[in-house]
């Protein structure tokens, strides 16, 4: 028997856009698409044969009904269209911070199990093929008992002053600057191999204060960097920083080191097949070494353009075990409770940077 073709609406062509490819590698219909700017819209749905073009979200979930929703909104949106789109029966794929709180992404987790619809955040570098086998490593013991992990995660996307305000500048829409765009993956990585934050104290800063949210009126309060330090319920150290005003980066480094050994990731944006990712380890005597890495993915993975290869190299594979959790009636990691738990940590960093001081990470 043939396996169903999912129809799918997309609400948000930023990032949103790099959905469309990664959908449709794996046989989905990519059915509407929804933007606030009309022009963008119909320029995407033109570029990716869909044919259904919205400008607001509750017209394309009434009229397009797809069965599958990616909330690629701003995250002062993601509940009340989760719940909504939940509610009349779709799945959702919903990307990160997953809401503005861990409240509001707890309401998602509720929703979804009410509706028994499968619910994913959208946690797409743990696929980097560098990634899963740092994954497996830790599995296999190469780390052992965590002493110390370190991530950073570095852009240039705003280092100008120059450069265009957007709605990531605006806390009341973003939630988070740097923390939740960027730093956020960080934090999941970190729960993924290591387990739970169980406490967190942070330091930020705007690179520009002259500059004002989206439409003036007031200043852009939204970090553009942001340094952490945190311990986790194992007793393992952690520090991240992030930054989307680094000159000259545009890179992501994440480190570990315990009882039995280390390893060291790296993703250099500016390398070719960047995507795949670097990994080297070290066992307990040795020195750090270069482990082969199999990038298992499509010769196609590296065409287009960047967001079209982040699509089909990092959320394809995402796209995969999401329409697999489908089929088998189960949410898999990274799930919406996924997403709430890096939410608890976001939360607490922001009750840091408010408060100052180390801040619990609630359970």
């Amino acid at each position: 028997m043939a396996r169903k073709k999912y129809s799918v609406g997309i609400i948000g062509l930023g990032f949103g856009r790099a959905h469309i490819p990664a959908f449709q590698a794996n046989g989905c219909e990519v059915v509407a698409v929804c933007q606030r700017n009309q022009e963008t819209a119909r320029s995407v749905a033109a570029r990716y044969n869909v044919p259904g073009v919205f400008e607001r979200w509750e017209q394309m979930l009434e009229e397009a009904r797809p069965d599958i929703v990616v909330i690629a909104s701003p995250p002062s949106l993601h509940r009340e269209i989760a719940l909504r789109a939940l509610g009349q029966g779709a799945h959702v794929l919903c990307e990160k911070p997953l809401a503005m709180t861990a409240a509001e992404g707890r309401d998602m987790v509720q929703a979804a199990a009410k509706a028994q619809r499968v619910a994913m955040t959208g946690f797409n570098w743990r696929f980097v093929p560098a990634m899963q086998r740092f994954h497996s490593l830790v599995e296999e013991g190469a780390v052992g008992r965590l002493f110390h992990a370190g991530g950073r995660w570095l852009g240039a996307r705003w280092a100008d002053e120059s450069a265009p305000t957007t709605w990531r500048m605006d806390r009341a829409q973003a939630g988070h600057g740097a923390m939740g765009d960027m730093g956020v993956h960080l934090i999941d990585m970190v729960r993924w191999h290591f387990g739970e934050f169980t406490k967190v104290t942070a330091q930020a800063g705007v690179a520009y204060p002259s500059r004002s949210v989206p439409g003036g009126g007031r200043p852009a309060d939204a970090e553009d960097f942001c340094s952490v330090m945190g311990e986790l319920a194992s007793g393992g150290q952690v520090t991240l920083s992030v930054s989307r005003a680094a000159r000259g980066a545009n890179e992501v480094f994440f480190e570990a080191y315990g009882s039995q050994g280390a390893l060291v990731y790296r993703m250099d944006r500016e390398k070719p097949k960047w995507y795949v990712g670097e990994l080297r380890a070290a066992g307990a005597s040795g020195t750090l070494q270069p482990v082969a890495v199999t990038a298992g993915l499509p010769r196609s993975a590296g065409e287009g353009d960047p967001l079209e290869v982040t699509g089909k190299a990092t959320i394809a594979p995402l796209v995969k075990r999401f329409l697999e959790g489908i089929r088998k009636g189960e949410s898999p990691s990274p799930s919406l409770e996924d997403g709430v738990r890096a939410q608890l940590v976001l939360d607490a960093v922001l009750r840091s940077l408010q408060e100052s001081g180390w801040q619990r990470v609630e359970s």
